[in-house]
């Protein structure tokens, strides 16, 4: 248990002892003290002042006395500024935490709670490579599941393939216009690469039409319906759900090229999933779910046979469920799946990590299910995200400038080969060494910077900017780590261990500001689980960080003061290389020994 868990603890026991008042421990506000004040952790007062009839002053004197008196063990004073109650935890707790965790490979992470949660992202289409977007996307549902295991969940990790539907006929059309046989291996590109230029072809070839077709004075609506382009594209789409044997042929092998292309991004930048569903497999579902809501008057039906849904006393409105043809609509197709992930991993959550263009479809989504009373509805949760964008601006897939996954990456490992080389310390690594060390610099300053903002904020990404050894960025907590790691090796021979510390002895301000940071890392986890948000791993990190390189400047480790103290900054610097390992890899960023 936290000190600030215990400290809630003991003030509600105060609070029953002194006033015969039982509260709730989560009601209790302890935060950590500000800087300009004396004490560790502060409890705000301002919430029972009316309820115990005392002035904050008078309640803050009688708890600081209670708490002081009856937990020697854990506090040496206390001071109340304006209804703050400000507490002074006791050296021996600090260095008896120390002692215990700082050889624990498991530290930060929570006992297995039971709870199982499935998380969704990704989600590609198979007309075009994975771009910017997609990694924001990927790196936050990611680093959600990981972040959600580490709190003690049971985590699946999913993902749903767009490969049906219009945007996928418009790129094999195209192919079979301009391609004349060509394939990725014949040209030696990456499948999906390949086939998103066949997208951005249909919509030039489709462009140039629509002109020349306004050019005759066609209106540019009609134009736009009779480009022959855009005909085929359509009739390809109606061979495919009839199973047309030469369009389904052609489907599957331009589909089959974009999979080994993300199959080779997703290996590139470490994403994985335990089920990948296919939305030419679940497009046919839920129709039965739209029969069993007419049944229950959950949907009703229009005169044109469309069934529809009136989500108007609930603050949106009516929604179609079921076309006039019969043919179901993409909240169909959705609340179908919901049901079928259910069946199959019962899990208790079901998030889905989408951008928050798609606000209203999973307030709609949500609401269906509950409406129909199904055993998936509560636990759907959409994780919503903001657009990431350039300093230029937006991205354009149709018009092709978007910033291509497979480049961005490379262009990162690139700055990160530069930006190491200028610092000229690398000169007895292997080019084998190189290389790992200049991936794992670049992918980590491209996580971290994506994944340092809050979530439902959209956000500007620079690559330069991403990548700087100083400031708030993945380089310069990955340096700091690989300067704790140096310490450890200079400093203690193969084999060797710290020795144990005197749990009665004393604390400097940098030493006791390291291990209070440091005793926040599983209350961190839990927070960023809690709100699903990684920015607080990545913000806590570089806050370690900037406390031990503070720590490092000012205080000596091999060469300290006393035996005593070698041995407690040894443990200290022990564990801050750990915490940074493990939050770091919560974001999917790994950390380099040496750099």
């Amino acid at each position: 248990m936290s000190i600030a868990q215990q400290i809630k603890q003991a003030t509600a026991k105060a609070i029953e002892s002194l006033y015969n008042v039982s509260l709730a421990e989560n009601v209790i506000l302890v935060n950590a003290t500000q800087p300009a004040f004396e004490g560790d952790y502060t409890v705000v007062l301002f919430a029972f002042v009316k309820q115990l009839k005392k002035s904050p002053d008078a309640l803050g004197q009688e708890l600081g006395s209670y708490l002081v008196s009856n937990y020697p063990q854990l506090f040496t004073g206390f001071n109340v500024i304006k209804g703050f109650l400000n507490i002074s935890v006791k050296d021996s707790y600090w260095l008896v935490f120390l002692q215990q965790q700082y050889q624990n490979p498991q530290y930060g992470m929570a006992e297995k709670k039971g709870g199982k949660v499935m998380v969704e992202y990704s989600s590609p289409n198979t007309n075009k490579p994975l771009h910017l977007g997609h990694l924001r996307n990927n790196f936050l549902g990611w680093s959600i599941a990981e972040i959600l295991k580490a709190n003690g969940n049971e985590i699946v990790k999913t993902c749903i393939v767009n490969d049906r539907g219009i945007h996928i006929c418009k790129s094999m059309i195209a192919w079979q216009l301009f391609a004349n046989g060509a394939t990725p291996e014949s040209t030696g590109m990456k499948g999906d690469h390949f086939v998103g230029d066949y997208y951005v072809k249909f919509n030039d070839a489709y462009k140039a039409e629509v002109e020349a077709l306004t050019a005759q004075g066609v209106a540019k609506e009609t134009a736009e319906k009779q480009a022959p382009i855009m005909l085929g594209a359509q009739k390809m789409l109606l061979d495919w759900e009839k199973g047309d044997m030469g369009v389904m042929a052609l489907w599957e092998k331009m589909n089959g090229w974009v999979y080994a292309g993300f199959a080779e991004t997703y290996n590139k930048i470490g994403t994985d999933f335990d089920r990948t569903y296919y939305e030419s497999q679940t497009y046919l579902l839920g129709k039965d779910l739209v029969d069993k809501g007419l049944e229950k008057d959950v949907f009703y039906q229009k005169e044109d046979s469309s069934v529809w849904i009136d989500l108007t006393q609930d603050g949106l409105d009516e929604k179609i469920v079921r076309r006039k043809d019969g043919t179901s609509v993409y909240i169909t197709q959705d609340i179908g799946l919901a049901v079928d992930k259910y069946e199959e991993y019962h899990c208790d959550k079901s998030i889905y990590v989408v951008g928050d263009e798609q606000n209203y479809h999973f307030k709609v989504l949500k609401l269906i299910c509950q409406k129909l009373g199904l055993p998936s509805a509560n636990g759907i949760f959409h994780l919503s995200y903001g657009m990431v964008e350039l300093p230029t601006g937006k991205m354009k897939s149709r018009e092709g400038t978007v910033v291509d996954a497979d480049d961005l990456v490379a262009e990162m490992i690139a700055i990160s080969k530069q930006k190491t080389e200028e610092l000229g310390k690398v000169k007895d690594f292997t080019p084998a060494e190189l290389t790992e060390l200049y991936n794992t610099i670049g992918l980590g300053a491209l996580k971290f910077f994506l994944l340092r903002v809050d979530p439902k904020k959209k956000m500007v990404f620079n690559p330069e900017e991403s990548i700087e050894f100083q400031g708030f960025t993945g380089p310069f907590v990955q340096f700091i780590h690989a300067r704790i790691k140096s310490i450890l090796r200079k400093t203690v021979s193969q084999g060797e261990t710290i020795p144990a510390i005197d749990t009665n002895g004393t604390l400097l301000p940098l030493e006791k500001a390291i291990i209070v940071e440091l005793e926040l890392f599983p209350s961190i986890i839990h927070d960023a689980a809690t709100e699903y948000d990684p920015s607080k791993i990545a913000i806590y990190v570089y806050g370690l960080a900037k406390t031990f390189s503070s720590f490092y400047s000012e205080l000596s480790i091999a060469n300290a003061e006393t035996v005593e103290k070698k041995a407690l900054r040894l443990q200290l610097a022990q564990l801050t290389a750990h915490v940074l390992k493990t939050g770091m890899e919560l974001l999917g960023a790994g950390v380099p020994e040496r750099m």
